[in-house]
C-alpha cells in the first residue's frame, strides 16, 4: 500500500493515492459501491462519516445509499476497530459448540460492550457468521491468527499474546 496521500474533497480526510485511483477506476462501473467500500475499509480499517461523505462526493452516490449498504452488511464497520480485531464465529457449527459463550467470556475478560474498543485501543470483538473452519468449531480469529476447538479458559492466554 502506498503511503503517499492526497487531500480529497475540501481537504478533510486524506485518501491515499491508491484509494483515489481505485475509486476513479470503479466509480464508472455499475454496482461498484461494495467494491469501493471494501477498498476504503481495507485501507482505513473502517468507514468513517468523513470517508463516506467523500465517497459520496467522488462517486455521485447519495450518502443515504452509501449508509444503507454499510449498515446492511455486517462486514462494514463505522467505528474504528481495536488494533487486534477479534472475530468469534457464530455460524451453525460454532454456535452449537459454544461460540456465543466465547463472545460473552471475551467481552467479560476485556470489559467490552458490543461495538466498543478497549480503553487502550488494543481489542475489539466482532460476531461473524462463518470463518470457513467448521471442523474446528468453535473458532475465533485475532487478526490473521485462527484458534479452533476453543474453550473459555483458553481466552486469557490467547489475549495475552497480543498485549
Amino acid at each position: 500500500m502506498s503511503t503517499e496521500t492526497t487531500a480529497c474533497c475540501d481537504g478533510e480526510l486524506l485518501f491515499p493515492a491508491e484509494l483515489i485511483s481505485f475509486i476513479d477506476a470503479w466509480k464508472v462501473k455499475p454496482g461498484s459501491l461494495i467494491m469501493i467500500l471494501h477498498k476504503t475499509q481495507e485501507i482505513f480499517g473502517y468507514i468513517s462519516r468523513s470517508a463516506a461523505e467523500q465517497l459520496s462526493r467522488m462517486t455521485n452516490i447519495p450518502l443515504a445509499r452509501i449508509y444503507g449498504v454499510i449498515t446492511f452488511y455486517h462486514f462494514f464497520k463505522t467505528t474504528k476497530p481495536g488494533k487486534h480485531r477479534i472475530s468469534v464465529c457464530l455460524g451453525t457449527a460454532c454456535y452449537l459448540k459454544g461460540g456465543a459463550d466465547l463472545i460473552e467470556e471475551a467481552r467479560k475478560i476485556l470489559n467490552l460492550a458490543p461495538g466498543e474498543v478497549t480503553a487502550d485501543g488494543l481489542f475489539s470483538i466482532d460476531e461473524v457468521r462463518c470463518v470457513g473452519c467448521c471442523g474446528l468449531a468453535p473458532v475465533m480469529t485475532v487478526g490473521g491468527d485462527t484458534y479452533g476447538k476453543l474453550t473459555k479458559d483458553q481466552l486469557p492466554e490467547i489475549f495475552a499474546k497480543y498485549n
